[in-house]
């Protein structure tokens, strides 16, 4: 839902204009938006609709009213009533005025920190929320009340864009806005103030003198007063020379320290050209970045979880890259760093967005929750997408998460990240045969699948489905023709050289894609699992766990729950109230490995361990004496 009065007050759900019948409930409308949360009391409302001679039936016609706007507006809006009045809560709905004094903010503060192009765009686009004068199908009365303020607000962020701009040397066409800027507001003496220096600029220094005369004349003649220490300030600075432009010093180009503000960020990987097997996934991260376009969603986050190779960062890349004109402010991305022990700190990952969004080094901040709110502000009136992958934990995502209008985020983790409050999870599996084989033949010709459809389906099978040993399999038999898919089925059909196959010279092979996992268990764990791959099946309860790991069954399955959260293990379906769990055959053929290193390992140590053992007793001996 959008609700509008900076022009004509109107509500717009997905696009279509609510009917709000007549000018009474519009102004009920728009004053309860305007009280910002508060309760307008009936007398207030009264005066509003009909000054200061309301019917004596004004209770029961407010009452109709917001009625009618419940009904309209739907369950989503609350009108509440709160005696002696009426209040409303819009929620996730947005709100052309709030969206306006956020961008004003956000322009302010670019000029305080010396990012005038940036404050410029903040200040055109608070100034684009207005449609026309505002409030203009209301009673006159709520005009007459409301809508000075209104104006006022207008023009304020209007002079300060004209100031922010005067920073950036664009002298000419401020002259020739101002000149019909003041024409239409000869008494704003602001506006004169801004002309003069405009003209001044423009080597139109008699034109500037004028304008300060005729704004004086007026002001004596329509109001009796002398000009006011703005306009006296300006008139000083021409006379004296003080209004020329200062221009960079020599050596520095123009706007050196905002070049980054003249940069759309489009840090998106490049789109994987071959991309397969995923539509439905991939249509439902779409629908999700893309669902309530029109009604302004605060924030959608969508994290898709799984195990290493099972495709989340190409599904990610390609629905960013599908998106992306639903973005048009931009898109950041950023490897986090999760699934290699060595993970990138909030801190540093807000100091390069902050950099990518037109904050200079110097003004970026010292602490991390300065960058935060900075990173945050900066996003805010933001049609930006936000692309964090290879995420270790919710705690290292939390801090990079926008708050801004239709800012979205894509998060990939290995981890579930449970936690992050309103996120869209999404845990990522295999795909089914018919998916796997369609991502094998984006890479390899129809023609050689053809040829060999049983022994396609047997690499298929072979390689687990996982999407990056189907790419590696499809990759090697690409670059090299004469390599029948027969021949390879055989190789990958011995499970002791299987991953050696599935790791591509000078590439990033299945098994270093499940390293990490591993790595990031702790001893006991890992014992674990190279134990559970002597059950010999891949789907398995956990009374068979606990019968092959040696411990308790309430202890087996908090060490098959470590396995689930590291993603080398999955969970199957229940069956008869209780949990079983099952390995992808590429974890069981790597963990099959790393229980052989490890046994071989034991015998090499345990010789020199048992001399230590039977050496020791001697030297305390020899040491008491």
């Amino acid at each position: 839902m959008e609700f509008r009065i900076l022009g004509p007050v109107s509500a717009t759900d997905d696009g279509t204009e609510v009917a709000l019948d007549g000018a009474k409930p519009r102004t009920v409308l728009a004053a309860l938006l305007l009280a910002r949360g508060r309760v307008l009391t009936d007398t207030q409302l009264g005066t509003l609709l009909w000054d200061w001679s309301p019917p004596a039936t004004a209770g029961a016609q407010i009452y109709t009213y917001v009625s009618r706007l419940r009904r309209r507006l739907g369950p989503d809006i609350d009108i509440a009533r709160r005696s002696p009045g009426y209040l409303i809560q819009i929620g996730r709905a947005s709100f052309d005025y709030d969206d306006f004094e956020a961008l004003s903010e956000l322009g302010r503060q670019d000029v305080a920190i010396g990012q005038y192009q940036q404050a410029a765009h903040h200040f055109r686009l608070a100034l684009a929320q207005w449609r026309g004068p505002p409030l203009a199908n209301v009673t006159e009365f709520m005009v007459d009340v409301a809508g000075p303020p209104l104006d006022e607000a207008r023009m304020a962020t209007l002079e300060a864009r004209i100031e922010a701009e005067f920073h950036l040397g664009d002298h000419l066409r401020l002259a020739s806005e101002l000149t019909g800027l003041v024409a239409e507001y000869p008494l704003r003496e602001n506006l004169s103030a801004q002309l003069m220096t405009a003209l001044y600029r423009c080597d139109r220094q008699a034109d500037a003198i004028l304008v300060y005369q005729d704004t004086r004349r007026l002001l004596a003649e329509d109001l009796g007063v002398d000009p006011g220490p703005a306009l006296a300030r300006a008139y000083h600075a021409l006379l004296t020379g003080e209004l020329a432009f200062d221009a960079p010093p020599a050596g520095q180009p123009p706007q050196a320290l905002d070049l980054w503000t003249h940069v759309r960020p489009a840090m998106l990987p490049p789109d994987v050209v071959d991309f397969a097997g995923r539509d439905g996934e991939l249509g439902e991260v779409c629908d999700q970045l893309r669902r309530h376009r029109s009604s302004t969603v605060r924030r959608v986050v969508v994290a898709l979880t799984g195990m290493a190779g099972i495709g989340k960062t190409a599904l990610a890349v390609r629905a960013a890259h599908a998106c992306q004109e639903d973005f048009p402010d931009g898109q950041l991305h950023v490897d986090l760093g999760g699934a290699g022990g060595r993970a990138k700190e909030p801190f540093d990952v807000l100091g390069s967005f902050l950099k990518a969004l037109g904050v200079t080094e110097g003004a970026i901040p010292a602490s991390l929750d300065e960058r935060q709110q900075l990173y945050r502000s900066r996003l805010a009136g933001q049609r930006m997408l936000v692309l964090l992958d290879n995420a270790a934990s919710d705690d290292q995502v939390r801090p990079l998460l926008p708050n801004g209008l239709r800012c979205h985020t894509i998060v990939t983790s290995r981890r579930y990240l449970a936690t992050l409050d309103g996120a869209h999870l999404m845990c990522l599996d295999v795909p089914d045969a018919g998916a796997a084989h369609k991502m094998l033949g984006r890479i390899l010709s129809s023609d050689r699948l053809a040829a060999e459809p049983a022994a396609a389906h047997d690499i298929v099978e072979l390689c687990a489905r996982l999407p990056l040993a189907l790419r590696i399999v499809a990759a090697r038999l690409a670059g090299r023709p004469q390599l029948s898919l027969a021949r390879l089925a055989h190789r990958l059909s011995d499970e002791r050289r299987r991953l050696d196959e599935l790791q591509p010279r000078g590439g990033r092979g299945v098994r270093d894609a499940i390293q990490p996992s591993y790595q990031g268990l702790d001893g006991p764990t890992r014992a674990a699992l190279g134990r559970l791959v002597l059950l010999g099946q891949a789907d398995f309860p956990v009374s068979a766990a606990a019968a092959a790991i040696g411990e308790p069954a309430i202890l087996t399955e908090k060490i098959l729950e470590l396995l689930v959260d590291a993603r080398l293990l999955d969970v199957a379906e229940d069956r008869a109230g209780l949990p079983h769990y099952r390995h992808n055959e590429l974890v069981r053929c790597f963990a099959r490995e790393q229980r052989a290193r490890d046994d071989n390992a034991t015998k090499t140590v345990a010789p020199e361990r048992l001399i230590q053992a039977r050496s020791k007793p001697r030297a305390v001996v020899a040491s008491a004496a």
